[in-house]
C-alpha cells in the first residue's frame, strides 16, 4: 500500500513535536533533519542490501571482501560502515542498529558516531552532511528526549524508494521546512523563502536541461530543487542541471545537502562560507566562476566589511550598513557572458535609496543590465511584512533587441490571497505574473493591464529613468491612485517618491547657501 503525503508528513510532525519539552521551535530543525536523513540513508541501505542478498544466494562461498564489492558495485550507492569495528562493541552506524541501544546512557554520542562514520565512509557525498551536531550533547538535548524523537520518527514507513517516491519524501522535508519557519519568527526568512515566491523568480529565470544554476545565499535550498522542479514540471530532466549554492551557516548548509537528496538530486555542490567576503566557486584566475543561471533571497540590510579592492564592485562599494547591493554585484559578476541571467529578491530600499547605492545603481543601468522590476504584495515573508521586489539582470548585450535601453516595470502588489497571519501568490497570480514578463507589448507610453486588471507593466526608456536620477521607485512609472488602493506597497511607494523628491529639493538648497558662502547646515 503506498504512503501517503499526510501520513508520513503527520508521523514526522509527531517527532518533531516530542522536542517541545527541550528547545524552542526555531531549533527543532537542527535535530530533525539530520535524523530523517539517516533514518532514510538507512532503510534505503537496508532495502537494497536486501534485494543483493535475495538475488545472490548462491554467493555464501565468496570472502566477505569479494561479497562486498558484488554488493557496492551493483547494489548500493553509498556506505553504511560499522562502527567500533573488531571490538564487542561493533555495530552498523544505522538507524535500526542504534535504536536497538536507547535503553543504554550515552545516547547522543552513539548517534553522533554514527552520523560521523557514515560522512567518513562516503566524503564525495555526505562530508560535512549532518552539520555541527551539537545537539547530540547531553546538556543540550537529555538521552530521554533525543530516544522518544527517534521512537516517534521510527514510526513512520520505510523512507525508500521501494515504498515512497521521492516526490513524497522531498515534499515531507519541504513540509517540515514549512512547518518550522511559521513558528520560528524572525530567523524563518534566512531559512525558508515561500515556495510560491521561488515557483515565480525560477518560472522567470526559466532554467534549461544541462545549465548550471547558482544560489549565493541558498539557505535550505529551496530555489536550487525548485530549478529542478520546474524541467520535470515541463517533461524534462531536471536531474541534468548542474546546480551550485553557498551559505554562510554550517547547519543551514547541511540542511540544504539533505534536502536536494531528499529530491533525487545529485549533481549539486553546496559550499560553506560567506559570499561576499569568500566566494567559494572560482576560476583558476581567482575570479569568481560564471553560470547561466544565478537567483537568491540573501538577508536583507546585512552590516558587512565593505570590499577595498574587489573586482565585483561596479559603480562603487555597497555601505556598510547594507550590503543588498553587494550581493547584486556578486550575482552580476557570476554571470555567463553568453546567456547569464540572474534573479534576486530585495526590500523596496534598493530601488531609490542614495549615496552608494544610487552610484551602483546608475552604472548597473548605464550598462543595461537590469530588464526588469517587479514588485511584488507586501506581508509575503515570515520574518518581514515589508513589500519586496524581484530584480531581473541580464548579462551584457544579452537582452532581446526590443528590450535594450528599457526596463520592464511590473506592479504585482495586488496579486495575492490572504492566508492566515501573511499573503500568498497563488498559481494563477504566479502565471499573470510571468505572463506578464514575458509580454511582448514593447509600448514605452501607459501602463498595460494584466490578471484581470490586478496587474500593471510598462516598459521605460532608459533615458526617463535617467532623467529621474536613477530612481526605480515602482509608483514613479506606473502610476497609483492611493486613494483607490491603500495598501501598504502603494503607501509606501508613494512616501518614497515624496522622500526622494525632499531630499532632491534639500540637496539643491545647501549647494546654493555653499555657494553663497553660508555653512553649518547639515543634509
Amino acid at each position: 500500500m503506498a504512503v501517503t503525503q499526510q501520513e508520513i508528513e503527520s508521523r514526522l510532525w509527531d517527532a518533531a513535536d516530542e522536542l517541545r519539552v527541550a528547545m524552542p521551535e526555531a531549533q527543532y530543525s537542527s535535530v530533525v533533519f539530520p535524523l530523517m536523513f539517516w533514518k532514510y540513508l538507512s532503510d534505503t541501505w537496508e532495502h537494497h542490501h536486501q534485494e543483493f542478498l535475495a538475488e545472490n544466494e548462491g554467493l555464501a562461498n565468496l570472502s566477505a571482501e569479494e561479497a562486498h564489492e558484488i554488493e557496492y558495485r551493483d547494489y548500493q550507492s553509498f556506505e553504511i560502515p560499522f562502527i567500533y569495528p573488531g571490538t564487542v562493541q561493533q555495530r552498523r552506524a544505522s538507524w535500526s542498529s542504534i535504536l536497538s541501544t536507547l535503553a543504554h546512557p550515552g545516547l547522543g554520542q552513539r548517534v553522533r558516531t554514527a552520523l560521523q562514520a557514515i560522512e567518513t565512509a562516503n566524503p564525495a557525498k555526505f562530508s560535512r552532511l549532518f552539520g555541527s551536531m551539537t545537539w547530540t550533547a547531553e546538556e543540550v538535548l537529555s538521552g530521554e528526549v533525543l530516544a522518544a524523537v527517534m521512537l516517534a520518527m521510527d514510526r513512520t514507513p520505510k523512507m525508500h524508494e521501494g515504498n515512497m517516491s521521492h516526490d513524497v519524501l522531498g515534499g515531507a522535508y519541504e513540509y517540515l521546512l514549512k512547518r518550522f519557519s511559521d513558528g520560528s519568527g524572525t530567523r524563518a526568512g534566512q531559512f525558508f523563502t515561500p515556495r510560491e515566491v521561488v515557483e515565480l523568480i525560477v518560472e522567470i529565470l526559466d532554467p534549461k536541461g544541462y545549465e548550471s544554476v547558482y544560489d549565493p545565499t541558498c539557505g535550505s535550498g529551496g530555489m536550487l530543487i525548485a530549478s529542478a522542479n520546474l524541467l520535470k514540471a515541463h517533461s524534462k530532466r531536471g536531474y541534468t542541471l548542474k546546480l551550485y549554492g553557498q551559505e554562510a551557516v554550517p547547519d543551514t548548509a547541511g540542511v540544504a545537502r539533505m534536502n536536494l537528496f531528499m529530491h533525487n538530486l545529485d549533481q549539486f555542490q553546496v559550499e560553506v562560507g560567506d559570499t561576499l567576503k569568500d566566494p567559494r566557486f572560482k576560476k583558476p584566475d581567482g575570479s569568481v566562476a560564471q553560470f547561466d543561471v544565478i537567483l537568491a533571497n540573501p538577508p536583507y540590510g546585512l552590516k558587512w566589511k565593505p570590499w577595498t579592492n574587489d573586482p565585483r564592485a561596479i559603480g562603487g562599494v555597497a555601505p556598510q550598513p547594507s550590503a543588498d547591493w553587494a550581493f547584486v554585484q556578486h550575482m552580476i559578476a557570476s554571470m555567463d557572458p553568453q546567456k547569464g541571467r540572474a534573479g534576486v529578491v530585495l526590500p523596496h530600499g534598493v530601488l531609490f535609496r542614495g549615496g552608494q547605492e544610487a552610484a551602483i545603481r546608475k552604472r548597473v543601468l548605464d550598462d543595461d543590465l537590469l530588464e526588469a522590476v517587479i514588485g511584488l504584495p507586501a506581508n509575503l515573508f515570515y520574518s518581514t511584512a515589508i513589500p519586496t521586489a524581484i530584480l531581473v539582470f541580464r548579462a551584457p548585450g544579452t537582452k532581446a533587441p526590443d528590450r535594450q535601453g528599457r526596463v520592464l516595470f511590473i506592479d504585482a502588489s495586488k496579486m495575492f490571497t490572504k492566508v492566515k497571519k501573511r499573503n500568498v501568490l497563488t498559481e494563477a497570480d504566479i502565471a499573470d505574473t510571468v505572463a506578464a514578463y514575458h509580454s511582448d507589448s514593447y509600448t514605452d507610453g501607459d501602463p498595460v493591464s494584466h490578471g484581470g486588471g490586478r496587474l500593471a507593466s510598462r516598459f521605460v526608456p532608459l533615458a526617463e529613468i535617467a532623467a529621474n536620477e536613477y530612481d526605480l521607485n515602482i509608483g514613479r512609472y506606473i502610476k497609483q491612485a492611493a486613494a483607490e488602493s491603500e495598501d501598504l506597497g502603494t503607501l509606501i511607494d508613494v512616501y518614497n517618491i515624496a522622500r526622494a523628491e525632499r531630499q532632491k529639493t534639500e540637496a539643491r538648497m545647501l549647494a546654493v547657501l555653499a555657494a553663497a558662502g553660508i555653512e553649518g547646515f547639515d543634509e
